[in-house]
């Protein structure tokens, strides 16, 4: 019987062997072919031609870079009246280190850091084919009325400078936007260096985004701020400005076009603007309030928009230059219209290294 078994084994040991030598290959391949199909995406995500746009030529670079922050909110009832609030820009200055779209950095705020809560977050992300911007913004008791319309002759600077902390405002969104001329037209190049636009040339954008709004408002302080300073304009202020609280998600399509000018050696001039066409959902403090079905209205659609604009001077590398970009949202219902626009502007200079031995681009 031992020997039996010892034949069976010595006649089904090679097939046994051959199906263990054919599965592992199999496997192997598998996930090869897996990990190179996930990379040729990616590489794709970057395919340009040559002819208008210079590849990086460099695995990292390092950048000092100085940021200027604005943001104004503004606040109209149905009457015509309204009052902007903006805190106080802020600028922050530090170094940076990136590998490949991935940057690293600290900056410090040159101004007074004060104990008001603020977070601010701006994440974007530019390949050749598409973009995605990240943004979070929290800020409380630092705002200024800055200017007020009360549709007389109050002049509108009555108030301008006077601090008021009973605004606090949130926003948190997404966008991503792809753009169809991607191997001629080149984001990067105007706003994360990571290439070189050598011809002039344009592109149509497309994409979607969302966010979340919260705006609270202290009525009382408002008027208690504003009677400080003038009694009568406290008297006059209109009530469709007595809110609260004010939360609403905002899902939008957006179209646009870029231009990147090559005016000339080594500089580029690039321009942007993308218009959205967004649905405005007003949300209490849970989320089972949110009903698009139940409370759909044509009025909750509201127009915002995206702008870029850069100026830099690259070698592929050596540059410098600084970039813009601006946020704009609108809400509207039947007693008040509110308006809020956010953004940065930074100025950097920067240089690339770690050379790439080899560096293939199709066409």
């Amino acid at each position: 019987m031992v020997r039996l078994w010892l034949i069976l084994m010595t006649c089904l040991m090679p097939a046994i062997v051959l199906a263990e030598n054919d599965t592992i290959p199999s496997r192997k391949n598998f996930f090869k072919k897996t990990w190179d199909g996930a990379l040729n995406i990616i590489k794709e995500f970057n395919n340009v031609d040559t002819s208008y746009i210079e590849p990086q030529h460099y695995h990292f670079t390092t950048t000092l870079m100085s940021t200027y922050i604005f943001e104004s909110y503004s606040i109209r009832s149905k009457n015509g009246q309204s009052i902007n609030f903006s805190p106080e820009a802020r600028v922050k200055f530090g170094p940076y280190i990136g590998w490949s779209f991935l940057f690293w950095g600290y900056a410090v705020d040159l101004a007074y850091i004060s104990a008001n809560k603020k977070r601010e977050l701006d994440l974007s992300v530019y390949t050749s084919m598409f973009g995605l911007d990240f943004f979070l913004r929290n800020s409380e008791k630092d705002y200024r009325i800055r200017s007020i319309d009360l549709n007389d002759d109050t002049p509108a600077d009555t108030l301008s400078g006077i601090p008021f902390d009973g605004l606090s405002v949130s926003i948190t969104g997404l966008n991503a936007y792809y753009i169809p001329n991607h191997r001629k037209f080149s984001y990067p190049a105007a706003f994360s260096q990571s290439t070189c636009q050598r011809r002039s040339a344009g592109s149509f954008m497309f994409g979607g985004g969302y966010t979340r709004h919260s705006l609270n408002l202290d009525y009382d302080k408002l008027k208690t701020a504003v009677s400080n300073v003038s009694p009568q304009t406290a008297e006059k202020l209109d009530s469709g400005l007595m809110f609260k609280n004010i939360k609403y998600t905002d899902i939008a399509l957006s179209a646009g076009y870029g231009y990147n000018w090559v005016f000339s050696t080594n500089w580029l001039l690039s321009v942007s603007m993308s218009v959205a066409l967004g649905y405005k959902h007003s949300t209490g403090n849970r989320w089972a309030d949110f009903s698009l079905l139940r409370d759909f209205s044509f009025t909750n659609f509201n127009i915002d928009g995206v702008g870029r604009l850069g100026l830099i001077w690259n070698n592929s590398k050596w540059y410098f230059g600084g970039y813009g970009i601006i946020h704009s949202y609108n809400y509207r219902k039947s007693q008040f219209h509110t308006n809020n626009y956010f953004g940065n502007v930074n100025v950097y200079i920067g240089f690339n290294f770690g050379r790439k031995k080899s560096h293939r681009i199709t066409k």
